[in-house]
Formats: structure tokens, C-alpha cells, sequence
């Protein structure tokens, strides 16, 4: 497989056309084990550079920041400027009133931070992890727009903000009036199963030139066709072990949209995860979709995706089951 490079929303930026999600990275469970080490996050990082991939996105609180870590030793030995590096603020990075948020203070000081943990002097893409109700939108996007006239940051996204689309609309509006940098690139929760940002989300993106680089695009695993109508989850998936997932995913709504994917999927000749991610990469307003993988094996299966071509009847199938 060779992924292809993709315009990068209405940016001069090339990225290839599926995004590898590192929020694995250094994460450890109620008893202190490491989802993903370090060891096996390089390889997962090789296994996507070999495949074409160059867009990268982490965030400061993965894995309390070992996510960034192992991409910043990783990346020493190759050549930066062949990397598209996105990560996200917000979170608590530190104790205090002032760790967490969007103010100047928390901003300034969580920059340099992700740099360091990156080992570079500027990141592609930094995206506001959450809306700071606390901090005026003129504040952050000053701050925010300085970063970049720094060149410490190349564009400006916001993340999980879905279905609010009137709060980026309404810090793009102080850009514009401001002079600032606005929002280039939105990434909300996207998938053939959840679909909350159609409609005024989508609208809002395509008329503030915003693009869409998605999270979650297999549902949480749900789009993988691990799961049947009226069986119990097979043991050990997020289905047999979190109730919140079953009375999310675990629907009669959402099987019927699963037993298209599986149709679809038939037809093609592939899995239905690998379907559901080329809906996304075939979707008009979508950059490239973030995939997250434990194992080379699941991330190469994912990254298949790209090679699957739908028709237009078979997108529009899969688009209206819901």
C-alpha cells in the first residue's frame, strides 16, 4: 500500500490521506500498565512512515505526555520537514489554577512544553482541545494567532467542539475582524454511526473554509463488525466491559447501519472496517480520517482502506443508512 497525499482542508499543506492517532501512546490502565510503550510505538510509527503516512496527530495529555515524548525520539532519527505534527491543548498538564484551560498563561507555557516533548521548534497543526468558557474567545485567539506570527505554529484547528458549531463560527468571526489566524481545521467525532455534526456542523465547515479531519472513525470498534444483532459481546471488547459503549453503539438504529457496512463490504471484497474508513476518505469534506492501532498488523489492515474504490450508489447507500 502507498497512501496518497491530500490537500489538508483549504491549506497549502500535503498530508496523506488517513491520519495515525497516537492517543494509545504511553497510556496506562487502572493498574499501571502501558497500553502502547515506546518500543512498540516506534514500530507502529515505522510501519505507517513505510506505508506513505506523514500526518501524526497526538495531543499533550496522551499518556501524560509520553505520547509526545516517544513521537519526539522517534522522529531524531528522520528528517522533521517529512512530518505533519498536530497536537491539542487544553487539558490539566499541571497542578495549580492555572494548568488547564485556554488562557495566555496556560497556552504559552503548554507550547513550549508540547516542543519539547516533540524535540522541534514548531508543530503543523495545534488544535484547542475543548472551548474554554472561562477564557474570552479575543483572549485565546490572540494568543493563539501569535503563535503562529511566531512561527511556533503553522495553522490553528479546534477539536471536539461538536454539535457546537456557533463557537467556532464565533472565534473565526473575532479572527476576521481581528486580523487574526482563524480556524483552519475542525475535528469532531465522525463516523457512519455517529453523524450529530451533519447539518449545521458540516455547513458551518464548508462555509468558514474549515476542514474536517475526524476522530473515532470505527465507532469505538463498533464499524469492525465485531459485534451481532441480539448476541452477547464477545468477551473482553468495550461491549462486554463498559455499559456506556452498549447503550450507545448497541442499538437497533445502529445494526441496521452496521448490516449495510457488512453488505457493502461483500460487495468489495474487504472488511467492514475497511469500509467505513473509505466512506470517510471518499467524503467530500474530509482531509483524512485519524486511525489508532495497537499492533502493525491492525494499522496495516486499516491503512488497506485507501485502496477500496466506492461508487457513487454504494456511498450514497452507506451515507443515508441511519
Amino acid at each position: 500500500m502507498d497512501l496518497d497525499a491530500v490537500s489538508l482542508g483549504r491549506t497549502g499543506t500535503k498530508v496523506s490521506e488517513i491520519a495515525f492517532g497516537t492517543w494509545r501512546f504511553g497510556r496506562e490502565d487502572d493498574e499501571g500498565t502501558v497500553e502502547v510503550g515506546e518500543k512498540q510505538a516506534h514500530e507502529l510509527l515505522d510501519a505507517y512512515a513505510d506505508a506513505g503516512g506523514n500526518f501524526i496527530d497526538t495531543a499533550d495529555m496522551y499518556g501524560e505526555g509520553r505520547s509526545e515524548e516517544y513521537i519526539g525520539n522517534w522522529l531524531a532519527d528522520r528528517e522533521r520537514e517529512d512530518f505533519v505534527l498536530a497536537s491539542k491543548i487544553y487539558w490539566p498538564t499541571r497542578d495549580g489554577p492555572n494548568g488547564s484551560g485556554l488562557s495566555r498563561k496556560h497556552l504559552r507555557n503548554s507550547l513550549e512544553e508540547i516542543l519539547h516533548r516533540l524535540g522541534t521548534d514548531y508543530i503543523d497543526l495545534l488544535y484547542i482541545h475543548r472551548w474554554d468558557d472561562e477564557t474570552p474567545a479575543e483572549e485565546f485567539m490572540r494568543t493563539l494567532d501569535e503563535f503562529v506570527r511566531d512561527g511556533k505554529v503553522n495553522y490553528l484547528g479546534a477539536s471536539t467542539l461538536e454539535p457546537n458549531a456557533w463557537k467556532v463560527a464565533k472565534a473565526n468571526e473575532i479572527a476576521d475582524k481581528r486580523g487574526y489566524e482563524p480556524f483552519k481545521l475542525a475535528q469532531p467525532r465522525y463516523n457512519l454511526a455517529n453523524r450529530e455534526i451533519e447539518g449545521n456542523y458540516l455547513d458551518m465547515c464548508r462555509d468558514y473554509d474549515v476542514g474536517v479531519v475526524p476522530w473515532s472513525p470505527l465507532a469505538g470498534g463498533f464499524l469492525t463488525g465485531k459485534y451481532s444483532r441480539g448476541e452477547e459481546p464477545p468477551e473482553g471488547t468495550r461491549g462486554a466491559t463498559d455499559e456506556q459503549f452498549r447503550d450507545s453503539y448497541l442499538t437497533a438504529e445502529n445494526f441496521d447501519v452496521l448490516e449495510t457496512v457488512e453488505t457493502v463490504a461483500e460487495e468489495v471484497g474487504s472488511s467492514p472496517a475497511q469500509v467505513s474508513l473509505a466512506w470517510l476518505t471518499h467524503h467530500e469534506q474530509v482531509s483524512a480520517p485519524i486511525v489508532g492501532a495497537r499492533t502493525v498488523e491492525q494499522l496495516n489492515e486499516n491503512l488497506v482502506a485507501t485502496d477500496i474504490e466506492l461508487t457513487d450508489e454504494q456511498f450514497e447507500r452507506l451515507a443515508t443508512a441511519k
